[in-house]
């Protein structure tokens, strides 16, 4: 009876029904354009062998970014990150890059599970280490695995991380000569998984006189609720940076450390979601500043992200002004969190040291009563939960976890500022997405990894996105405005970095030289009323054969786009014969009753664009015989030419042999006999006998002369051969072997 009742109560806690505000935006969003990795527009860098690039420090004093990654840090150019400054193979897991004050860099890994840190320098093309190796245990973690965070202020490091190797003794700790930390106890962390670690500088301007906060946010198995069941929560924890520590209860223990519950309210959800990143944004001073968070599933069985913002006042005032919850014993054994109604002593547990504390005489944290300190460290969860901004979510999302956030400011062409949200998912990609007046946008998704490749980490700089995975980093331009190809694409977008310039007749990027006049932009509902006319695009003429299967192809220029076609005129409706896809129409065991003129256009928000159109005929049974009567008449041609050729060939043959050029092979001996016979007499008349001797003259047939140079090719062809005897007789001889010659 008891499990029943608890896990109703936990039912109830979680239920759709408590969870008021509803959405900022549909559930299902779509993002308007999908952007594939070969189209992306981004650079890419990845070293062959080297893998987890999860680890970033801007430098933009030095326009680099130093990255880090397993067993090796690398050195890259700001501005094109495929240049390579410098490296070095430090043969340490990078988990940690931080920058020091005097231009240093603090560096951890956790070399093969015993953490170490040491000092990192840049200079003449080298990033140098010192050596130093100093301890890193509670500054980085043991396992590269387990999530952690970790902060520099002021040149002292807050890291919230393990102390041990099991990862069963969880501390956020400040690092220095005054070293602090939380109490290992389940009330204050409970098997945490640290997320995100913020310093905000309120010191100076706080009109109270307090403290700069050190706030945490983290997910932990909840001690509140009344389940046998393990139930997971999203935290926000808050430190004061000057916090010493108790001078008897809680030495070297946070006195300030408060948490609460995040609030992200999805609907259908029974368990609350988890936040995997956090992103700070503070326009102008402290107060302005706004915690952006993902929020993730703590099952499978939920396919829903969020995204929720959480002001800093609102998380002020849960632990300045909110009450504490306090845990008692219920039959002997069972402990039961309900909210503390007693009174709570003065200064306030938690609290850090300002002008209230001041004037009672306290000064510091060591000065606190220990009445004070014991509260704090039997309760430093408070009952209320900080609410999202608006008690709802900028943005629910089916499809792909969310994994990473960041966000810049733009500034519109109306000069009003927009927040813009570039939120890394487990598939691989980025969104690009801006909420205008509770209305959730998404431009863009842009695949940057294979779809089995999370973002890991996402960091801006100026105009650029920076994207780490465990197979390489990604760097992007914030402001892509050359995506968007005609104008009523560039205004539908609702990108507040672009703006259609009449002028330039392209899409551009908004600065402050952009007018109202020749620049067209309309965020709040996407008017694209004064975007010039498109013309109609020409028709292309298609045939196909009786009974085949026709693809028509039409890709819109939005993923919001409703595509229609029509035919003659006329608008198709899904049938038998016709099927609607959102890239094509497919028209199945097509006959004659298909063919016609076909059109494709696009309507999104009440804007329609044609973008294809087809003329597309059946082939005939009189079209073929005039195709084959064309083939027919083409043949007769080609053997007409063939003919008139050969004649051409056979005459110049003829010609030839007539003028002696070839001689015929029936005529070749008497031709040959005939020479000799005159050669024969021509050496009777010119030869004196006295000057007769043994040698060998060549007859050339082709000239009729005596040749005494060369030998002749119809020698060899003819085996002929003249001797002179002793007699001073010439007789002719047919060599009929060659070895006579």
């Amino acid at each position: 009876m008891m499990f029943l009742l608890a896990v109703l109560c936990v039912f109830y806690i979680w239920s759709p029904s408590t969870l008021t505000g509803g959405l900022g935006s549909t559930p299902n969003t779509i993002p308007r354009k999908t952007v594939p990795i070969s189209s992306n527009g981004g650079r890419l860098f990845r070293e062959e062998g080297v893998w987890n690039y999860t680890i970033m420090l801007l430098r933009e004093d030095l326009n680099m970014l130093i990255l880090g990654a397993r067993e090796t840090i690398f050195a890259l150019d700001l501005d094109d990150i495929t240049v390579k400054k410098a490296m070095n193979d430090c043969k340490n897991y990078i988990r940690i890059l931080h920058k020091r004050n005097d231009d240093r860099m603090y560096v951890c890994g956790t070399k093969a599970f015993i953490p170490t840190c040491d000092y990192m320098s840049y200079a003449d093309g080298n990033l140098t280490l010192e050596g130093k190796q100093e301890d890193g245990k509670g500054k980085c973690p043991f396992d590269p695995s387990q999530r952690y965070t970790s902060e520099m202020v002021d040149g002292v490091l807050y890291s919230a991380t393990s102390l041990n190797f099991r990862g069963s003794e969880p501390v956020m700790m400040r690092s220095s000569e005054e070293s602090i930390r939380t109490e290992f106890s389940s009330t204050w962390l409970n098997e945490p998984n640290f997320i995100h670690m913020a310093h905000i500088r309120e010191g100076k301007s706080n009109p109270e006189g307090d403290d700069d906060k050190l706030y945490l946010f983290f997910s932990e198995t909840a001690v509140e609720y009344d389940s046998y069941t393990k139930m997971d929560v999203s935290r926000v924890a808050r430190v004061c940076k000057g916090d010493l520590g108790g001078q008897r209860t809680l030495q070297r223990k946070w006195t300030s450390f408060l948490k609460a519950r995040l609030d992200c309210p999805v609907p259908n959800n029974n368990l609350p979601l988890l936040v995997q990143d956090v992103f700070h944004l503070c326009p102008s001073d402290w107060t302005t500043c706004v915690f952006y968070a993902v929020f993730t599933p703590q099952l499978d069985s939920s396919q829903y992200s969020a995204v929720c913002a959480y002001k800093i006042e609102d998380i002020k005032t849960v632990f300045s002004k909110g009450k504490f919850k306090a845990s008692v014993t219920v039959e002997t054994s069972f402990v039961k969190w309900v909210m503390y109604s007693a009174d709570v002593p003065d200064p306030r547990p938690g609290a850090c040291i300002d002008n209230h504390a001041r004037e009672m005489g306290f000064t510091k944290s060591l000065d606190l009563p220990d009445k004070t300190l014991q509260f704090i460290k039997d309760k430093p969860l408070m009952d209320q939960a900080v609410k999202a901004s608006g008690e709802k979510p900028l943005l629910v999302k089916r499809g792909a976890a969310f994994t990473r956030i960041v966000v810049a400011t733009a500034t519109a062409l109306d000069r009003t500022s927009h927040q813009v949200m570039f939120i890394g998912t487990k598939s691989g990609s980025v969104l690009k997405a801006v909420n205008y007046n509770s209305e959730m946008a998404i431009m863009e998704e842009i695949q940057l990894f294979g779809p089995s490749e999370p973002v890991k980490i996402l960091r801006l700089s100026n105009t650029k996105l920076y994207v780490g995975s465990d197979v390489g980093v990604v760097q992007l331009s914030i402001n892509e405005c050359g995506r968007y190809h005609t104008c009523l694409d560039c205004v539908l977008a609702r990108d507040p970095y672009c703006g259609w310039d009449l002028n330039a007749d392209q899409c551009s990027t908004i600065n402050s030289t952009h007018r109202t006049s020749t620049v067209i932009q309309n965020l709040s509902y996407g008017n694209a009323s004064r975007c010039p006319q498109i013309e109609d695009s020409k028709s292309v003429s298609v045939s196909f054969f009786h009974g085949n299967t026709v693809t028509l192809w039409c890709q819109p220029y939005s993923n919001l786009a409703q595509v229609q076609w029509q035919l003659n005129g006329r608008p198709i409706k899904a049938s038998n014969t016709f099927q609607i896809l959102s890239d094509s129409l497919m028209i199945f065991n097509a006959t004659a009753d298909a063919s016609g003129y076909y059109t494709c256009s696009s309507v999104e928000r009440n804007y329609q664009t044609q973008h294809v159109a087809y003329d597309l005929k059946m082939w005939s049974a009189s079209g073929t015989t005039a195709l084959l009567h064309n083939v027919k008449e083409k043949e007769n041609t080609l053997v007409a030419m063939v003919v008139l050729l050969s004649l051409i060939l056979a005459m110049l043959v003829i010609w030839n042999l007539y003028k002696g050029h070839f001689p015929l092979p029936f005529c070749h001996r008497r031709v040959k006999d005939m020479e000799n016979r005159c050669e024969q007499s021509l050496y009777e008349n010119q030869l004196p006998e006295h000057k007769i001797a043994s040698s060998t003259v060549n007859l050339n047939s082709n000239n009729n002369h005596v040749n005494d140079q060369r030998y002749s090719s119809s020698r060899e062809r003819d085996r002929l051969s003249t001797t002179v005897g002793s007699s001073g007789q010439i007789t002719l001889k047919y060599i009929d072997d060659e070895s006579e010659i």
